[in-house]
């Protein structure tokens, strides 16, 4: 929720007059709960949860990496309420397709032997955990092995130089999205975070665009 993002979309929310919620998934920020115990399934569940009892009529969710997937899943669950998606670098089927996949025998080893794995990260210096409940629970969840019957209109901006999500990987989203209304930025000199002042801009840029053409 304190994200750079987050809180940008949020200040252009309040200025513009849209209402905005934002939440922190289990094991995530400021909720409670062990990251290591988190699975797709239950931050999916937090999404809905906070969709059903904390809002009303109609939303667009606007979703960064990960919360890229548990948007996509949400909007599956709720069509009569999700109406619009911007995205941010999704890692849709992360676990299988961007972890799994790529992992090597070793690893793969390791998290099926001890149930996890340390896996490095730039932004944590002890890594994080990647368990063996994460990646099995996750392939209850994939969704590019099929279309997505998503119809309304969806944003997404991605980095060219993502090193955690390629931007073949988005564009592997785009072939499997139904909505015809889909339009993709695709940021050459673009990190993973595309957090910089230029990379907010045209967020806020895509957010009230897409307020437009939602009316």
């Amino acid at each position: 929720m304190t994200g750079t993002k987050a809180q940008a979309v949020e200040h252009w929310a309040l200025q513009t007059g849209h209402p905005f919620l934002a939440f922190d998934y289990f094991g995530h920020g400021e909720s409670e709960g062990d990251f290591s115990e988190g699975t797709v399934g239950r931050w999916k569940a937090d999404a809905i949860e906070v969709i059903d009892r904390l809002t009303d009529g109609q939303l667009v969710l606007v979703g960064s990496s990960m919360g890229g997937w548990i948007a996509l899943l949400a909007a599956l669950e709720r069509p009569e309420r999700v109406k619009g998606l911007i995205l941010v670098a999704p890692a849709a089927d992360f676990t299988e397709e961007l972890m799994w996949a790529s992992f090597s025998d070793k690893v793969k080893d390791e998290i099926m032997t001890t149930g996890r794995w340390m896996r490095p990260s730039e932004y944590d210096e002890e890594g994080y955990p990647i368990t063996r409940t994460l990646i099995e629970e996750g392939r209850n969840h994939l969704l590019l092995d099929a279309p997505i019957p998503f119809t309304g209109p969806v944003r997404i901006l991605q980095g060219m130089q993502d090193p955690d999500v390629p931007w073949s990987h988005a564009m592997k989203l785009v072939g499997r999205l139904a909505t015809e209304d889909l339009a993709i930025t695709l940021i050459k000199d673009g990190d993973h975070r595309l957090s910089r002042g230029q990379d907010i801009s045209r967020l806020l840029r895509t957010c009230a665009g897409l307020s437009v053409d939602l009316g």
